[in-house]
């Protein structure tokens, strides 16, 4: 009879409550590196991965970043891209009101969803965003089969 008189909101903790929990509660969880699920930092840059029938192609976002502070590596079957986005200088006398631009180390660790050739992967660095281009192995490929 108590449940029916105590309000919903007091039954559940708020959504807002649990947005500023969740990366320590994953740090307890999986640890302080928790590299697969794309955390180091506060930084996390977001990504797309693709596949089209001759490669897998990883797009990811790097806004205010230069290629030499990107770093791009394959290790067991998988696609390390790491680096450190740097904070600007914090200027004297300005306030701020409002800060969202995320700062520091990342790892983002992409499991590939096919076998690929890794002498031939491709990273190229336009406008902000880097693309790797992760040819597929000949075995990988699908192959078309005549019906008779």
């Amino acid at each position: 009879m108590t449940r029916t008189l105590t309000p919903f909101t007091h039954r559940f903790p708020q959504l807002f409550e649990f947005e500023p929990r969740w990366p320590k509660w994953m740090a307890e969880i999986v640890g302080p590196e928790a590299g697969t699920f794309g955390r180091m930092g506060d930084f996390a840059p977001e990504a797309n991965m693709t596949e089209t029938e001759k490669a897998v192609e990883v797009a990811v976002e790097l806004p205010g970043m230069k290629p030499e502070e990107v770093k791009v590596e394959m290790h067991g079957g998988a696609l390390w891209i790491t680096g450190e986005k740097r904070e600007e200088k914090e200027e004297k006398g300005k306030t701020f009101h409002q800060v969202e631009r995320r700062y520091g180390a990342f790892r983002r660790v992409f499991a590939l969803p096919a076998e690929v050739e890794e002498g031939k992967v491709e990273a190229k660095f336009l406008d902000g965003v880097l693309r790797v281009t992760l040819p597929k192995t000949e075995r990988a490929v699908p192959r078309k089969i005549e019906v008779k």
